[in-house]
């Protein structure tokens, strides 16, 4: 249970309020950088409840200017891409990816008029297959050096969805363990699912036959790990180690040598961006069946096609079948049926969390926490501008068998060291 104001607190994002401050002192992704190839249109992006145009230049730079021209605000996200920034169609005033007026033709020659001009602009970098944005005051902190966003093409896809709900209520269905026994249960094994780490069976085998796991949370600086612990049989345990990292984003395993991001991005209070990373360490991904996979499901606008305006096009008879909850097997679609059915704002005033929820009311308590201290004029969490403290070896995801007689808490620091030999 939260009470109205916190929870007020946590999902409000737009300028000037409490969380949408915090939310600005970090870099997020805005778009994916194939939406925005050379001698691309700009692009019309709403994030953190804020209108923008996002633009690339003919020299590669990339821009995210107010979406109101300076001049009569007419719309930037129609201009003209040309001369090194985005050329107003009203008027013809030009800017840079600085914000910086560079030209206003109308006005007399030699006037410094365009000098005095200074229009909304947004840092942009490009990382990982993503367009990255800066949204806060002052100096921007240094991107993270997440790994994935450093990793040769082949290693990394990215995608995105459309969500019909607050960024929150996302990002909490990451980190909880226990959906995985429902929400994601196949009552047929998938031809392709393999064996997890040390057991013979698949991870929705041991999701199915133990649904009551051990859940244990440890502060991390970069956030929280999050461990589930089943039976893995005969005094075996299965383990899986998942990440909330600050503010907004989820790392979950992936095989040994890698992991998926799910990235919850703000659009405004009732809507949010899902940023979709598939990171594997240890070689290429196969990108073409990856895409195949995610594309073959989705619709228009980045939304699914069972999405919440068709009922998810719930099958009652492959719920005796194949699934336990009739959706397909696009884990996508199961978690837009969990997080767009609690409404577009979740009311946490009326819930009742079980002792299984306790990465959730960590994530919100430290939340709260970055928001105050950001009040009080301090940087929140996981936010560095020295490289020296720009490390995150020790963001890692397991997901294994443990033997009998072995302490789970030790074992999964052998991903530690596995993670660090690859680099």
């Amino acid at each position: 249970m939260l009470s109205p104001e916190d929870n007020a607190l946590l999902t409000q994002t737009g300028p000037g309020t409490p969380g949408g401050e915090m939310l600005r002192r970090y870099w997020h992704p805005v778009a994916l950088a194939e939406e925005l190839p050379l001698g691309g249109a700009p692009l019309l992006v709403r994030i953190l409840g804020e209108d923008l145009a996002l633009f690339r230049n003919q020299y590669g730079e990339l821009g995210l200017l107010g979406i109101h021209c300076s001049h009569r605000a007419a719309d930037l996200s129609y201009a003209r891409v040309e001369d090194g920034g985005l050329r107003c169609l009203y008027h013809g005033w030009l800017y840079d990816v600085h914000g910086n007026c560079l030209e206003q033709p109308g006005e007399p020659e030699g006037s410094t008029f365009k000098d005095k001009v200074k229009h909304l602009a947004y840092p942009c970098v490009e990382a990982g297959d993503l367009i990255l944005a800066y949204m806060g005051p002052g100096e921007p902190p240094l991107v993270p050096a997440y790994e994935f966003l450093t990793a040769p093409e082949e290693s990394v896809f990215t995608s995105k969805v459309f969500s019909s709900c607050n960024y929150l209520q996302g990002n909490e269905g990451n980190i909880d363990p226990v959906h995985l026994s429902y929400l994601h249960r196949f009552l047929r094994e998938d031809e392709r699912a393999r064996a997890v780490v040390g057991g013979t069976g698949s991870s929705n085998s041991y999701f199915t036959h133990d649904v009551s796991p051990t859940i244990e949370v440890e502060e991390t600086f970069f956030g929280l790990r999050v461990f589930s612990v089943r039976d893995g049989g005969d005094g075996a345990s299965y383990v899986r180690v998942t990440n909330f990292v600050y503010p907004n984003m989820a790392p979950n395993p992936q095989g040994v040598d890698g992991f998926n991001i799910n990235w919850h991005v703000p659009i405004d209070d009732t809507h949010h961006w899902k940023f979709r990373v598939n990171f594997k360490r240890g070689g290429p991904l196969d990108k073409e069946q990856l895409r195949e996979d995610f594309y073959s499901q989705m619709g228009d606008g980045w939304v699914p096609r069972r999405n919440l305006s068709n009922r998810f096009t719930q099958d009652r008879e492959e719920m005796v079948a194949t699934s336990f909850i009739g959706m397909g097997r696009f884990f996508v679609v199961h978690d837009q049926y969990a997080t767009e059915t609690q409404g577009a704002i979740q009311d946490r005033s009326v819930e009742h969390l079980g002792t299984t929820d306790k990465a959730i009311a960590a994530h919100r308590r430290l939340l709260l926490q970055a928001i105050r201290a950001v009040q009080e004029g301090d940087d929140p969490p996981n936010v560095t501008h020295d490289p020296a403290h720009n490390d995150y070896e020790d963001l890692i995801c397991a997901d294994a068998i443990v033997p009998a007689g072995e302490d789970w808490r030790a074992s999964w620091r052998k991903y530690l060291k596995m993670g660090a030999a690859a680099r």
